[in-house]
């Protein structure tokens, strides 16, 4: 025989469960979007870092590569990050100063070298071209190539002077989610504790 006490309470035990299935919903949901988010800023982070803060801890700079004569090495569009050395060899790559102090840059394969009275003279040519350039000295390069990042170099031209503000947006976005995520959590185990209670 079933009371009115009895019915209420089986009630009860069948709305819970729902009850319990609807709070779990919004946190997979939550979960999935929080795991995507977290991804897309580190991954901002990392390559801003690849390109603007390790170049300048190595004393290099990263530079954006404009036309198609190192094709298929790098194509325009990607970066390239030259770092100063204290020698370059036949087959490195290196940004340099076709003309020496001028600000215009090149960045092409060493394919010859040769060694003159006063200095050693580079012979060089993009990997695309058919002529070498006009030989170059020491002091002309930049650095060499010591490694690249595919297309970055689309969204450095767009960005323009204003990469320090990205990456400052993007630490601050970090952070900014960093303490959501800790206080969401701190919350929502608040609330499983007093559910367990009740």
């Amino acid at each position: 025989m079933e009371t009115r006490s009895d019915a209420r309470r089986s009630h009860q035990a069948t709305d819970q469960p729902r009850h319990r299935q609807a709070v779990k919903e919004p946190g997979i949901w939550r979960g999935v979007l929080s795991g995507m988010f977290t991804t897309v800023l580190v991954g901002l982070l990392l390559i801003l870092g690849a390109v603007v803060v390790v170049p300048k801890m190595l004393g290099g700079a990263g530079l954006t590569v404009l036309s198609s004569s190192m094709e298929p090495t790098y194509s325009p569009g990607d970066m390239v990050i030259s770092v100063p050395q204290d020698s370059y060899a036949v087959g490195d790559v290196v940004t340099f100063q076709p003309v020496s102090g001028d600000p215009t840059l090149i960045t092409h394969r060493i394919v010859a070298h040769r060694t003159g009275d006063t200095a050693i003279s580079y012979v060089t040519r993009g990997d695309a071209n058919g002529n070498n350039d006009n030989p170059i000295v020491g002091g002309q390069i930049m650095g060499k190539v010591i490694y690249h990042v595919p297309y970055v170099g689309h969204v450095s031209l767009a960005v323009g002077e204003h990469r320090n503000l990205l990456i400052g947006a993007a630490a601050t976005g970090l952070f900014g989610y960093a303490i959501y995520a800790i206080a969401s959590g701190l919350i929502q185990d608040r609330r499983r504790k007093q559910a367990e209670k009740s």
